[in-house]
């Protein structure tokens, strides 16, 4: 029993030390000229807001505004 303590650990190191070269890249493919990602959309479109440009905006001014500690203690 004890003669199979260090087979057993070495198992579960080399098994551990595996594990980290199964990684994929990560990068995207690239296009020459084009981003072949994600689209990206504008803050105010979907959501909330649905396409409210103003709404939007007027909800980022009172927020910049609710983080004043001089109108907050008032």
């Amino acid at each position: 029993m004890k003669a199979r303590i260090p087979y057993v650990i070495a198992a579960v190191c080399a098994a551990t030390l595996l594990a980290g070269c199964g990684e994929r890249p990560q990068v995207g493919k690239l296009e020459q000229g084009r981003y072949a990602g994600k689209a990206d959309t504008r803050p105010w479109e979907g959501g909330t807001f649905k396409g409210d440009k103003g709404a939007w905006e007027q909800a980022e001014r009172n927020r910049v505004r609710a983080q004043n500690e001089y109108k907050r203690v008032e």
